[in-house]
């Protein structure tokens, strides 16, 4: 890498042919179906009618974090994420805890993704579903078949087409009633706030405009429009789903089952819509499942090649150009959680792990300077506060679990640090 921050000649370098249209895609790709299919459930049972106030804290909190990355990313416009910036800015033992925080969250976020497959596929069984759904995805993956722009633009499709259905199904069945909405202090503010942590699950995947930097054209320009338009986008989808499935069936329906939108969309008049329902949640969730995988064994690569993870990661298929050891532990890693954990213990899991990821994303971008600063930290210190209380108040489990998972990543770098680099290597 030269000093100018460009790709040596020998290093083929990204072309920047999105514009604003395309980063907006990107960004609803990566948010729809993320959540939206099983996040209300858990929300509905701690929050009531709740949920909807706790839908807006999520999505401020989110485009809080969104900005945040959108400025690190335009100074720092390589892979990363937060592992990187939280290297540069805070230094390396906070750069590893976001991104030991991005693996593990992300890993449960699969575990949460392959279970809402299952779910709306065949729910008696969703548990083998799932892991079925987990090795497939692992061994796609393996053979480095990636999610193109075009399947990206056909899930989005089928998103939307399957919350359309929902949206149709519930306000039309007949079962609207708007006594359904009451219950709104189910919980008191403690269960509003642990649903918003909860729900902070649905928006996974806005910061992906944010990585865009070396794709985008006018990337200062283009991020900081493409991340509020998509955040925006996305947030007024989930708040008419939410608002049409609380009218036709009430939180407790909701709370009782792992397809809550399903449910929704069965229960009036219009229910054979539930079927395109489900079949849009398992597509959504399926295509999310292999996002998500590739992204982690990319983040394990970069990791394992910083000496911060086991340098075995670090192996590239050389046939395939994959980290594979990487994408194989973590397929067999995910298919074991399925197997034992519930779809609502995956969401508080991953939900906590990601907020402290964001929290040092906030915090690293408060140390930059520049001219936005009067507004930007400000906004930074919400966003870190924000994210530091909703992982606070999510269920117990959730965050004793996260703690002692991350604290075990940071003992064991401790550990690997003091092995010689060549000891790790393949």
């Amino acid at each position: 890498m030269s000093s100018t921050g460009a790709p040596p000649a020998a290093e083929p370098a990204l072309v920047r042919r999105l514009g604003l249209a395309d980063a907006v895609i990107v960004g609803l790709g990566s948010m729809l179906g993320a959540g939206v299919f099983a996040a209300f459930g858990p929300a509905a049972a701690v929050a009531g009618s709740g949920l909807l106030i706790a839908l807006g804290i999520a999505a401020v909190l989110a485009y809080f974090n969104a900005t945040a990355s959108a400025r690190l990313a335009a100074r720092y416009p390589q892979s990363g994420g937060s592992y990187l910036y939280g290297r540069e800015r805070l230094g390396p033992v906070w750069g590893f805890i976001a991104g030991w925080g991005f693996v593990i969250g992300k890993t449960a976020s699969c575990a949460a993704m392959a279970l809402t497959v299952g779910a709306y596929t065949w729910p008696e069984h969703q548990q083998l579903i799932a892991a079925g759904a987990v090795l497939a995805v692992t061994a796609v993956n393996y053979l480095g078949v990636a999610k193109t722009a075009l399947i990206t633009r056909i899930l989005v499709a089928l998103t939307l087409a399957a919350l359309t259905a929902v949206v149709i199904a519930t306000l039309g069945g007949g079962t609207a009633d708007p006594d359904n909405l009451t219950g709104w202090t189910v919980g008191g503010p403690l269960g509003i706030a642990q649903a918003a942590g909860l729900l902070f699950f649905a928006f996974a995947g806005y910061a992906r405009i944010a990585t865009l930097g070396e794709e985008v054209r006018d990337p200062q320009r283009t991020i900081p429009i493409a991340v509020p338009l998509a955040l925006g986008i996305v947030v007024a989808i989930y708040a008419l789903v939410a608002f049409s499935a609380l009218l036709a069936v009430g939180p407790e329906e909701l709370a009782a089952t792992s397809a809550p939108l399903a449910a929704a969309a069965a229960a009036g008049d219009l229910g054979w819509l539930a079927g395109a329902v489900r079949i849009g949640g398992a597509v959504a969730s399926l295509g999310v499942l292999v996002a998500l995988l590739a992204g982690i064994g990319r983040t394990a690569l970069a990791m394992a090649r910083d000496h911060e993870l086991p340098g075995w990661l670090g192996a590239i298929h050389p046939r395939y150009r994959v980290p594979h050891r990487a994408e194989i532990l973590l397929g067999l890693t995910i298919t074991a959680i399925v197997l034992i954990v519930d779809v609502r213990t995956a969401i508080g899991f991953s939900s906590f792990a990601i907020l402290i990821y964001y929290a040092i994303a906030n915090a690293a971008a408060f140390t930059l300077t520049g001219p936005h600063q009067r507004w930007l930290r400000p906004m930074t210190a919400l966003g870190f506060l924000g994210c530091l209380a909703l992982a606070a108040t999510l269920p117990g489990a959730s965050v004793v679990a996260g703690a002692a998972v991350l604290a075990v990543g940071v003992v064991g770098r401790a550990v690997i640090q003091r092995w010689p680099p060549s000891s790790n290597r393949s």
